[in-house]
Parts: C-alpha cells; structure tokens; sequence
C-alpha cells in the first residue's frame, strides 16, 4: 500500500520514506528516491547529471600567457584567503539555524518569523555554494 505523509520532522522522513514528492516551483510537483537527505543530494549541482559542452577548439597561446593565467591577482589572492572563515561562519550559522528549525516548537512561532528563518537558511545555502565554487575556482588556477 501507499501512504501519503506530510511532516515537517525531516529526522523521521530520512527513517520512514522510500520516496519523498516536493514542490519544485511554479506548481510543479517531483518526486525523488529516499527522505529528505536523499532529496537534498540528489537537487545539489554537484549531483546532477552534466551536460555535455560542446568541445572547445584549441587556441595557441604564447608562453608568457599560460603562466600569467594560473597566477591570481593580489585582490584574488586575498579573497581565497578569506574564504574559509567566510565559509566557517556561515556553515556555523546554518547549524545553529537548523537546530532552531528542526526542533518540535518551530513551527509553533508566529508565521512571519518562521518565514524568515526559512528564507534564511535557503539564504545561505545558496551563499555557501557560491563561496565553494568560488574557492574552487581560484584554488584549481593555483595547480
């Protein structure tokens, strides 16, 4: 048989569901293998399918232009430098909002607050992959 179950208890799902359904946007419903971790890793960029690009022609490049690439700017240098704390701060923030979503009387708080606090940790989710595709961009022109 099948069971509809609606639950903010993201724990149990993760326990209980074999396939989680989730509003993708614009009234567009999608459904995917496992709880809500499950769903997690499997919308991430990182886990998507990639698409095939079409393959770049060679270009010559003159000696000097081949090291000048890989070598950041001082400005660059400085913003890779920065990155881990930035990260640190906010992956420290998404952990103690996450406590105060994920415990039993969140969602008993006034709706407003409950909406920003949401809107923040997807605020931060989306900050957090932008910093790590940063940091991996200027740490791969280093190697």
């Amino acid at each position: 048989g099948t069971l509809l179950l609606v639950s903010h208890d993201r724990a149990f799902l993760d326990h209980v569901v074999t396939s989680t359904i989730v509003f993708e946007g614009d009234g567009k419903l999608q459904e995917y293998v496992g709880g809500y971790e499950d769903w997690r890793r499997q919308r991430s960029p990182a886990v998507s399918t990639p698409r095939l690009a079409p393959t770049p022609r060679p270009t010559k490049r003159r000696p000097e232009d081949a090291n000048s690439a890989r070598k950041l700017k001082h400005r660059e240098q400085h913003e890779l430098a920065e990155l881990p704390a930035r990260i640190q701060a906010l992956e420290t923030e998404q952990l103690t909002l996450g406590g105060t979503i994920n415990s039993p009387v969140f969602y008993t708080r006034p709706t407003h607050e409950i909406t920003i606090a949401l809107k923040r940790a997807e605020e931060i989710e989306r900050n957090l992959s932008k910093l790590y595709s940063r940091w991996d961009a200027l740490d791969s022109r280093l190697t």
